[in-house]
């Protein structure tokens, strides 16, 4: 899949796969967006350039070059990173690749999320590997060798990596505010698609609308109108790769004023257009068919 213009891409997987990685990067100063949000996949983030802090359901901590955060499958995380170059590896699986004989060994990394570090040596070997696992699944995507290469790498961060210390004054989970919300952090996270008003949610977490907003931003550090907005544009992108729907049908599907709309937004995510992404998901296919 092409360079995306985000920071933490909600990455979706085409039906027939059980992974999906990209290499992504900025120049100085160039935007990104992130909020506070999880996956319904896994997410594995080897960093190479960066500077800033990873924040958890555990608590928060700094990043250094050369870092990784592995993140399970519906924990809510963020990050906040500065604006300078800045480089990483983006692996995301399904869970259902745990279930293979070859992950066995490495399911207990996934009860939390971790931000790890490594020493020189481990991190060149860590570097060298994804290089790899990358190049090998650009031709071959489903192959034996790619599921080979990514069950390595796990296996060498499951015994190297050391985690690091987070500050649990912080801990996402203990915030008054957070608990609050839970009534609507339960629909994200357990429903396909969401797309309540902002009064609507308000009434489910039993607050006025005004005092839902202040509450949502707190926690979230965003609006809900953007993480409503990001949240519609994700479920997008999964149709636009595991469906035929039109993206004139996917527009509406998701309430949009216009697929204009739709698609004006959607470039601004994701750096490309509805129909970009889709080509791209079965450019691959074929490519993988093909091999």
């Amino acid at each position: 899949m092409k360079q995306q213009n985000v920071y933490c891409e909600p990455l979706c997987i085409a039906k027939e796969y059980l992974f999906d990685i990209q290499k992504v990067s900025y120049q100085d100063a160039e935007p990104y967006s992130c909020l506070m949000h999880f996956h319904e996949v896994h997410e594995l983030i080897i960093f190479e350039d960066i500077q800033g802090s990873y924040f958890s359901s555990q608590g928060d901590s700094a990043l250094e070059n050369n870092d990784m955060v592995l993140t399970p499958a519906l924990e809510v995380h963020n990050y906040e990173i500065s604006p300078r170059a800045k480089s990483w590896y983006l692996i995301q699986f399904t869970p259902k690749i745990l279930e293979l004989a070859q992950f066995q060994s490495i399911k207990p990394l996934f009860n939390r999320g971790m931000h790890l570090r490594m020493d020189s040596e481990n991190t060149h070997i860590v570097q060298q590997q994804t290089k790899w696992l990358l190049d090998c699944f650009d031709q071959q995507p489903r192959s034996e060798k790619s599921l080979a290469l990514l069950s390595l790498l796990l296996l060498w961060i499951a015994d190297q990596a050391q985690s690091v210390e987070q500050n649990s004054e912080h801990m996402l989970k203990n915030s008054q505010g957070f608990a609050r919300l839970l009534p609507v952090i339960h629909l994200f996270k357990h429903d396909e698609y969401v797309n309540l008003t902002v009064g609507e949610a308000a009434e489910k977490c039993h607050l006025s609308a005004s005092h839902f907003s202040r509450l949502f931003k707190t926690v979230f550090r965003h609006t809900y109108a953007n993480y409503i907005l990001q949240h519609k544009l994700y479920h997008g992108a999964r149709m636009l790769s595991q469906s035929k729907h039109s993206v004139t049908q996917i527009s509406y599907d998701m309430e949009f004023s216009s697929p204009s709309h739709f698609i004006a937004h959607f470039k601004k995510y994701y750096g490309l257009t509805p129909y970009q992404y889709r080509s791209d998901i079965n450019r691959r296919m074929l490519t993988t068919e093909s091999s």
